[in-house]
Order: C-alpha cells, then sequence, then structure tokens
C-alpha cells in the first residue's frame, strides 16, 4: 500500500488528526527542499541551498575562485512561458448549448459569457495562469485556491506549491484531500498554520509542540476568524494542483548536473584567465629584494648590473579550442535534453522559413503539449468548483462547455506561408489551402466573409453573362 492509500486509509477509520498532518509534513519534506531549491536556482540566489556555483570554496584561499552562473534554466523556462503563454488563453463557452433550430439565444450566451469575463477580469487571469505556469515549469506543479471574498464573490490566488500537500491515491482524477501549510509567529514563537480541506469544509489546526515518547509534532485546532472549521462553499476540493507531467518532473531537473558542468568549466576559465593576466616573473642569476620589486612596480623596470642575469614572465598556454568544444557540446545538450530552443543559434539568424522554424522547434512545442493537457485539466478542475458556486445564485453553466483555447506565440514568417498559399491555388481548395496559413483558425468562416465582400462585384463578361469582377485587377478601356 502507498503512502497516500495509507494516510486515506487511515482517515477513513478516523486516526489522530494531529499524527496525519506530522506524518504528511515529514513525507513531504523532499520534495518541499527539491522545490524549493529549484525556484531559488531560478532566481539565481546566492542561498546555500541556490545555484551551487556560488557556493563553491577552495582548501587554499589564495586561489582565483570565480563563480560565473548561466541561468539556462530561468531561459528554459520563460522560452516555454513566452511561447505558450505569450498570447493568453482565451475563455469561451460553447454555443450549442444555446443554439435552438439554428437560432442563438445571444442574451442568454452573453450573460454567462459576462460571468466568466467579470471573474477572469478580477482575478487578473491571463498574469495569473503565466505564474501558474512559470512556477508547475519550475517546481513541477502549481496550485490554486479557490475562495470566497468580503463581497461574496468567487476569488482565486496561487499558492507557493511547496506549502500544498494534495492527498490522493491515484484511485480518482481529483484529490480526496488537500493541506496548506506555513510558518506563522505566534507569540515570540514560530509555528506551523495549518489548513485542512475535504469536499466541503476547511479545517485549521497549529503546532503546539512535540511529543517526547513518539517524537511527533502535535496538532491542535486553530481559531481562524472565530471557528476552527467551515464551509469554503465549493463543491468539492479548493486547492486545486497544475501538474506539469504525470511524473510530476520540472522542465530542468534532467539538466541541471549539466547547466553546473557548465558553470564550472567556465568559471574555472574565467579564473584562469585573471590568473594569467597575474602572471608569475622569473629571475635567473639574481633574487630581489623587496626594495628592488616596489622600485620595479613604480618604474616599470629592472636595473641589471650582471650581464649573465635576466627577468623574463612565466606563461602558459590555454588551450581554448577544445574548451569552447566542450562548452559548445554542453550547451547544445542542455537545450536538447530540456526540450527547449536557443534563439541565439545560428540556425536562426536570416529569414528562416516557418516549416525549418517549426521543424527547430519540435521538442519544445512536444513538451508543450503536455503542459497544455496538463494544464487544461486545472482549469477544467477549477471551473467545475466554480460553476457549482455560481448555479446557486447567478447561472447554470456547464463547466465541460467552456473551451480554453490556446495561442502559440510563434514567430511567424507570413511572406513565406503567402508564397506557398499562392504556388498551391488551383491544385487544392480554398478551405485546405487557408487552413495552411498559421494566422486564419477557421478557413469555412474565412471563406464565408470572403464571399460576402464579393458580394455586389459583378461585371459582364466578353459574352454578355454576369459573373464575377476582379477587384484587383484595373478595367481595361473597353470596359
Amino acid at each position: 500500500m502507498s503512502f497516500m492509500a495509507d494516510i486515506i486509509q487511515r482517515l477513513k477509520v478516523g486516526s489522530v488528526m494531529s499524527n496525519v498532518i506530522d506524518d504528511l509534513i515529514k513525507d513531504h519534506m523532499i520534495k518541499k527542499d527539491k522545490m524549493l531549491a529549484n525556484y531559488k536556482r531560478y532566481q539565481a540566489s546566492k542561498d546555500p541551498d541556490g545555484v551551487p556555483i556560488f557556493t563553491r570554496s577552495f582548501e587554499d584561499k589564495n586561489k582565483i575562485n570565480n563563480k560565473v552562473n548561466n541561468s539556462f534554466d530561468a531561459d528554459i523556462i520563460d522560452v516555454k512561458v513566452g511561447y505558450m503563454l505569450g498570447n493568453p488563453v482565451i475563455y469561451e463557452i460553447k454555443k450549442e448549448p444555446y443554439t435552438k433550430d439554428d437560432k442563438l439565444n445571444e442574451s442568454a450566451y452573453l450573460k454567462d459569457m459576462s460571468i466568466i469575463d467579470d471573474f477572469n477580469m478580477r482575478n487578473n487571469i491571463a498574469d495569473l495562469d503565466s505564474e501558474t505556469l512559470k512556477m508547475a515549469s519550475i517546481c513541477s506543479y502549481a496550485a490554486r485556491l479557490l475562495y470566497i471574498d468580503i463581497n461574496a464573490k468567487a476569488t482565486i490566488m496561487n499558492i507557493e506549491p511547496w506549502e500544498v500537500i494534495f492527498v490522493d491515491d491515484g484511485s480518482l482524477e481529483l484529490p480526496q484531500y488537500a493541506m496548506r501549510y506555513y510558518q506563522i509567529t505566534d507569540g515570540d514563537e514560530k509555528k506551523t498554520y495549518v489548513e485542512w480541506y475535504d469536499d466541503k469544509n476547511v479545517y485549521f489546526y497549529i503546532s503546539s509542540g512535540k511529543d517526547e515518547k513518539t517524537d511527533k509534532t502535535t496538532y491542535i485546532p486553530y481559531v481562524a476568524e472565530g471557528v476552527t472549521e467551515k464551509p469554503h462553499m465549493f463543491d468539492g476540493i479548493p486547492l486545486i494542483e497544475f501538474k506539469n507531467n504525470k511524473e510530476r518532473q520540472g522542465d530542468c531537473e534532467r539538466v541541471y548536473a549539466l547547466i553546473d558542468a557548465y558553470d564550472k568549466t567556465l568559471s574555472d576559465m574565467n579564473s584562469e584567465l585573471e590568473q594569467f593576466r597575474l602572471a608569475y616573473m622569473a629571475f635567473y642569476g639574481l633574487a630581489p629584494d623587496e626594495a628592488t620589486m616596489s622600485l620595479a612596480k613604480r618604474t616599470g623596470a629592472f636595473g641589471l648590473t650582471d650581464p649573465d642575469s635576466r627577468v623574463e614572465f612565466i606563461t602558459k598556454e590555454i588551450n581554448d579550442d577544445v574548451i569552447e568544444h566542450h562548452l559548445d557540446r554542453i550547451e547544445k545538450n542542455i537545450y536538447s535534453f530540456a526540450k527547449s530552443v536557443n534563439f541565439t543559434d545560428e540556425a536562426f539568424a536570416g529569414n528562416i522559413s516557418g516549416i525549418a522554424m517549426k521543424f527547430k522547434m519540435f521538442g519544445l512545442e512536444s513538451k508543450c503539449i503536455t503542459s497544455e493537457r496538463k494544464f487544461n485539466t486545472g482549469l477544467r478542475n477549477m471551473y467545475k468548483l466554480l460553476t457549482s458556486m455560481w448555479k446557486i445564485k447567478e447561472t447554470d453553466i456547464t463547466y465541460t462547455d467552456i473551451d480554453f483555447i490556446w495561442t502559440r506565440n510563434f514567430p511567424l514568417n507570413l511572406l513565406d506561408e503567402s508564397i506557398t498559399s499562392m504556388n498551391f491555388a488551383g491544385m487544392i481548395s480554398d478551405k485546405t489551402r487557408l487552413g495552411l496559413l498559421s494566422f486564419i483558425d477557421e478557413p469555412d468562416k474565412e471563406i464565408t466573409e470572403m464571399e460576402r465582400e464579393n458580394e455586389g462585384k459583378i461585371d459582364l463578361d466578353e459574352n454578355g453573362a454576369i459573373g464575377e469582377k476582379n477587384a484587383n485587377v484595373p478595367p481595361t478601356e473597353e470596359e
């Protein structure tokens, strides 16, 4: 039996809540430390658990120890977030449920859309989505909390993922329980505050010392807002998980070792160059005293009375070709294994075609498809909870009727696409040809719009028949 399955079984038989909370927090510590370390690396933090190169030290304190950080991980995360959410997700309701006999009930449709638009605007959902995706990509999953604000409005906020534990034995799509915990100051003492969620209520606990016999931290009910528990008003657990992938793995976890190797090599090279600049001086036939060295520093010259004496710098050659090849190989592997794109690569120089661009970005796109599906699952769960509350007093929106439309922030080459489309004219249908253009999402709608614009543009052909007039061709003198 897995750890989470054991926890759920203990809850079913009424196990002591204090012991359950303590076991969950202790089990979560390793994951919490890893997520915090990943986030600090993204921040380029110099904390002991941040970027490793910043804490490197040598036994010989006189040895030059430059510490150069190369934020490949931040670039990998930022490129993904910009590519996926540079154009915000569009939230729409399907029109079919509002359509009867091919006629749309526009007032009902717009009323329900206004509820979603109001929620998205009040919560700055575009910014929230970006931060959620960023944290999921760094920490392996992100978390949001739905709650009712002082105006009785459904509100949502991002929660630090290392503060959240989802209790799920894998048998259901949604967690059976969820818990949020973090440090607070109670008087002069640091304590752990806990919010425990089930599908109806939220319960409040706080740490209260340690049981010396069992070595377990004791958690007792805590009075928050005058109560130790209260209904959260949603039909389900309002703590929502946004997974990065099934494995709950961050985007850079497979390449941290490569990034560290790059940092070490470049830092050592930087130190070597500085050491090279401070080259040693060799004296032959004499041993200079401090006065001689002091005079040389001021005048830049040595006076040698013995013709057999000489002074020269000791220099050494640095094989920079080997080092550059080594760094290039590491850099390529970092972007390859992280399934990201280095836009400074020579392959992106010049007017690269759209097909070539998509081929270069295939790995990134494949990774983003997985993240998009997991993100949509989180959004679907979020709106399932929201609609359960909206049904009480506002509307009867069905959460499965809400669509999430993603548009990649793709660097298009429209000239290349237009030439390709023109070359296919007469060879394939207009619908298929328009579908090849990346900036046209609905070819049928575009064809309808073109036909509408061409209505009334008619002319007589040479036989006197009525035909379409080509508005792009100027009339001849006969016309």
